[in-house]
């Protein structure tokens, strides 16, 4: 197994802080040796990682984006679970011709492990510093999964906007999701104010819940999963003006959250 490098696994920008904006199913590369062997076409792939997510958090001071397709490594779930076996593991799709081999099995885990071992002393510095820290884990969902010209998923339960907030300490925190929702909800894209709720689609991955294990009541993880109307899910295409508005909304929250986490820090 070749030497593996940080930076084939996950790029981290800029130094720690107080919020930390994070896209780790960005993703799409997949190692060469792998390609032969997976069932599934580029746009296969594509069609469920979270393209674009990297761009929406990319002002961001402090980010953390996956460069791995999640069909070879997925940072979003526990490490037993982490690469993609059989069907049931992946929404019923083949991603793998034939089983793999140990050796192949090993080399995904170790870039997995490499991730955690270098984002755990990271957030520790951010913690050490600033008293806790606020992490946007930044996703993206799809609602078209019958086929591109039938009925998107009823909206009821796919809402534009999904806080997930399972993994945190919800009561001192809730000032952080508040705002979210509150700041989220008020804006309008396409004419249509933005259906903004929690823990409807997603409550939260093992990331964030690895990031609550890890570091209790001083971390605010909040899964925040943007429905794919900002883009075309099955052609691939981008609506740029709409996913310009959903960054820069995003962004308009750091202020905010950066002031909450100075002032709830004592709390913690």
């Amino acid at each position: 197994m070749e030497t593996l490098q940080l930076n084939q696994v996950i790029h981290l920008k800029g130094d720690i802080a107080p919020v930390v904006a994070t896209a780790i199913h960005d993703g799409h590369f997949m190692r060469e040796a792998l390609i032969p062997h997976c069932g599934l076409t580029e746009d296969e792939r594509l069609r469920e990682e979270d393209p674009f997510t990297a761009q929406m958090i990319e002002l961001f001071p402090t980010t953390i984006v996956g460069l791995r397709s999640r069909f070879e490594l997925d940072l979003n779930r526990s490490p037993e679970k982490a690469i993609y076996r059989v069907p049931e593991d992946a929404w019923g799709l083949n991603v793998w011709k034939e089983p793999l081999t140990e050796e192949q099995l090993k080399e995904s885990r170790a870039m997995y492990d490499l991730a955690f071992n270098e984002m755990q002393p990271f957030f520790q510095a951010c913690i050490d510093h600033y008293g806790s820290v606020i992490v946007l884990d930044c996703h993206s969902y799809n609602h078209m999964r019958d086929g591109a010209d039938a009925s998107p998923a009823d909206p009821e339960g796919n809402p534009e906007i999904n806080l997930g907030t399972k993994n945190m300490n919800r009561e001192h925190w809730a000032p952080v999701v508040e705002t979210l929702i509150r700041t989220f909800s008020s804006h309008e894209i396409n004419g249509k104010q933005l259906d903004v709720r929690e823990n409807i689609k997603f409550k939260g991955g093992y990331f964030s819940e690895w990031l609550y294990h890890h570091f209790g009541d001083a971390v605010c993880p909040v899964a925040i999963e943007f429905k794919k109307t900002f883009m075309d899910e099955w052609t691939g295409v981008l609506h740029e003006q709409h996913h310009r508005e959903l960054s820069d909304l995003l962004l308009s929250t750091l202020p905010i959250l950066t002031a909450l986490q100075q002032e709830l820090n004592t709390r913690v």
